[in-house]
């Protein structure tokens, strides 16, 4: 398990040909990402904002980020909200690909609008 710091530094890897996280390896490492959770075989978080032009600068942030990661998030685009899920598909789960990205995530939203969420 790494802490978020770790999992902020780190880079996405391919992973063809290695298994998914095990469950308890998911739950521990879910509990260094605050505001995330399992959600339908992914990892998940609804990021709330201000508004339509703060969610969209987010998603385009986001986007950015996972180009250079190569590892795309489901996005759930709303008015003041985006629900963001991570999944590796190569490996047919959860990968450690997915919490980088998460972490990554958090890092983008904290330093552009202070981490509060509604």
């Amino acid at each position: 398990m790494r802490t978020a710091a770790e999992l902020l530094a780190a880079r996405c890897s391919p992973l063809e040909g290695q298994p998914a996280l095990g469950a308890v390896q998911v739950v521990a490492q879910l509990a260094e990402l605050p505001g995330w959770r399992l959600v339908d075989g992914a990892i998940g978080r609804t990021f709330r904002f201000a508004g339509y032009l703060q969610t969209i600068a987010f998603v385009n942030a986001l986007a950015w980020m996972a180009q250079r990661e190569d590892h795309h998030p489901d996005l759930l685009v709303g008015y003041d909200s985006c629900e963001v899920r991570f999944r590796t598909h190569t490996v047919g789960g959860i990968s450690e690909n997915d919490f980088i990205c998460a972490a990554k995530a958090d890092a983008i939203f904290e330093q552009r609008y202070g981490g509060s969420t509604a």
